[in-house]
């Protein structure tokens, strides 16, 4: 029986070693969601298939549908985002964004708006260098918001305030508060004026220039902060690539 066969686009989120010289993939794609293939050969210095099986690889593959496994039989890179792999803390970065991404997707469940905005978060990481703290609070907040979990941000949800005073957010409600109003006990994090302007423009913003605002230092710090705070609460896992970011980001402080 011949074996059914699709083409997708999609970017490995996560690949693991099997066998001599095969691989596992979970790849994200568009189409289909996420989906698991194997890369039979992959490791082999003569497969044409390697580079498009790298962690962060973007390439058209040919997927082949055999007892149940899908495998990749053809593949042509598309964009490989070659100033992550020459910068470890960005690699890194990159690499939670893979498994916070992994984390919120599922087989059969097309992912075209999930796709673009880590496409998106690369090439800014990649190409246009722009800051890691803004990259990466803009796609925590956004990765959230297209997962079923954006915050209601909008106004005070005490006193219906629409600019709060000294403004906190909740992270396990999602709820913003006055710093004088009455707060349910849960968790909260501070906010500025400036940083929850920069959260609502990430939230309902045009996504294409989802990585064009700026912040000063302090307030980007904040709004870095009220991110990881909430998508941490939403998600309620930890995350490895995250720690290692950490771990270098911190070594690197003067």
């Amino acid at each position: 029986m011949a074996r059914e066969r699709q083409v997708v686009r999609g970017i490995v989120l996560r690949s693991v070693d099997t066998k001599e010289a095969d691989k596992v993939l979970t790849v994200l794609t568009a189409q289909i969601g996420k989906v698991t293939v194997v890369a039979k050969g992959a490791r082999s210095r003569r497969s044409r298939v390697t580079a498009a099986t790298e962690l962060l690889s973007y390439a058209e593959m040919t997927l082949s549908e055999s007892h149940g496994y899908q495998y990749l039989t053809e593949a042509s890179p598309l964009a490989h985002f070659r100033g992550l792999r020459q910068d470890v803390t960005l690699l890194s970065l990159g690499s939670y964004f893979a498994e916070l991404t992994d984390a919120v997707s599922y087989e059969n469940i097309p992912a075209e708006d999930v796709l673009s905005l880590l496409l998106n978060a690369l090439y800014a990481l990649s190409e246009l260098r722009r800051p890691q703290q803004l990259v990466k609070a803009a796609f925590e907040c956004r990765l959230m918001a297209l997962s079923g979990f954006q915050p209601l941000i909008d106004a005070c949800a005490v006193c219906g305030a629409a600019e709060p005073a000294s403004p906190t957010l909740e992270v396990s409600s999602g709820l913003l508060r006055c710093g004088t109003c009455p707060k349910s006990g849960g968790l909260s994090v501070p906010l500025t004026p400036a940083a929850l302007a920069a959260m609502r423009y990430v939230l309902c913003g045009d996504p294409k220039r989802l990585y064009s605002f700026s912040l000063p230092p302090e307030e980007l710090a904040t709004l870095s902060r009220a991110a990881e705070a909430y998508t941490a609460a939403q998600i309620e896992r930890g995350f490895p690539t995250l720690r290692f970011y950490r771990s270098l980001t911190e070594s690197l402080r003067p």
